[in-house]
């Protein structure tokens, strides 16, 4: 049997034609959209970008918090047991050195100082008497009328007198500092702040009456640790912030304990104010010390700082592309030191390299952007 080719009919040829062209359609079609979507790709975005800049000198500030303190204050009341004749402040009064204070009732240590000094002129007059007794008996030892035993006996006689006289004298001075005792002198400029008693009340030897503070030299003692207190010499200036206010307080350091505590492991500083700065006794301030950071690194913002996988941080790096923009790298690197604004880090990061600021949230690796200041180039 002898083979042969049937010629196609009308309706393959129709078919297949119709095939041809479809073919050719989506062709057209897919070249079209691949076309529109380069077209369409979006732009680089506009980010906010940084300079990485090494600093191996970089320097934190370390706050203390100290206490202002009066230089002088003295809880201050009568030596002597007795009745309250009279107090002359209230608190809050300001006094100079030497005003008088408070008083106590003097009528009997006044009488015992009238007996006193009575007795010492009574001691006076025998003691007068007694010298002139020894003057009259050397005369008449002089002319063998008596004995050197009796005269003898004459001179000592003088002598004890003289001993009640002192004796007396003595007496009555005590009782003359009793008086001065009665009485609560200030013994510095300052202002009282406590007052404990009232007229009429009983004072006990030594039991605080009134509080006195010294308000023109303060102080300001603070816990540092050893090696940042020897950093100070006597007169050195410093500056503590107080939150009440924006202007910081000047003072000078004066000296330091040299004793490391026990608890706190730090030793005491003490600093001197200016006089006439806006801040009281009892008030907290805060010294701030310059600290080396002791790591070659660079600051960061906070915003800059993305967290990784297991526990680790990293930054983004703009690095540049072929087309004029950045394209975003990931870095990761390691935190020295983090404060409320800003961290100190060091990593896979070369000194002047463009880093991403902020915006963490809109971004994803490996996408393209410009910085804020380029952002008409790339586009």
């Amino acid at each position: 049997m002898s083979l042969y080719k049937r010629p196609l009919g009308a309706g393959m040829a129709v078919g297949l034609a119709a095939f041809l062209v479809a073919i050719l359609v989506f062709g057209v079609t897919a070249l079209r959209a691949e076309a529109n979507f380069v077209a369409s790709a979006p732009p680089p975005i506009s980010v906010s970008a940084i300079t990485a800049t090494y600093d191996p000198d970089a320097r934190i500030a370390e706050f203390f918090p100290g206490l202002i303190t009066a230089r002088r204050q003295s809880a201050l009341g009568f030596e002597r047991a007795g009745r309250i004749d009279e107090v002359l402040v209230d608190v809050g009064a300001r006094v100079v050195e030497g005003d008088v204070l408070a008083r106590l009732d003097v009528r009997a240590l006044e009488a015992q100082i009238a007996a006193a000094d009575a007795q010492t002129a009574e001691a006076a007059a025998q003691t007068a008497l007694a010298r002139d007794t020894e003057t009259r008996q050397a005369q008449l030892l002089e002319r063998g009328h008596i004995s050197q035993q009796r005269f003898d006996e004459v001179r000592t006689s003088t002598r004890a007198a003289l001993a009640r006289q002192n004796a007396a004298a003595a007496a009555a001075d005590a009782l003359r500092i009793q008086l001065d005792l009665s009485v609560v002198t200030a013994p510095f400029d300052g202002v009282v702040t406590a007052r404990r008693g009232d007229e009429g009340a009983i004072a006990s030897p030594g039991q605080p009456l009134l509080d006195l503070v010294e308000l023109d030299s303060l102080e300001v003692r603070v816990g540092l640790p050893q090696s940042v207190a020897a950093r100070y010499r006597a007169g050195d200036a410093v500056r503590f912030a107080v939150d009440s206010q924006v202007a910081p307080v000047e003072g000078h350091f004066r000296a330091s304990s040299a004793v490391v505590d026990r608890q706190t492991r730090t030793v005491t500083a003490v600093f001197d104010l200016e006089p006439g700065q806006p801040v009281a006794a009892g008030q907290i301030v805060r010294l701030a010390v310059e600290t080396p950071i002791g790591a070659d690194g660079f600051w960061v913002p906070t915003a800059a700082l993305a967290e990784g996988r297991r526990g680790l941080w990293s930054v983004y790096v703009l690095a540049p592309d072929e087309d004029g923009a950045y394209r975003l790298e990931p870095r990761v690197v390691e935190t020295v030191r983090i404060e409320v604004e800003r961290i100190y880090v060091r990593g896979a990061v070369e000194d002047g390299e463009l880093l991403l600021a902020s915006g963490l949230q809109r971004i994803t690796p490996g996408q393209h952007v410009v910085p804020a200041g380029e952002a008409g180039r790339g586009q």
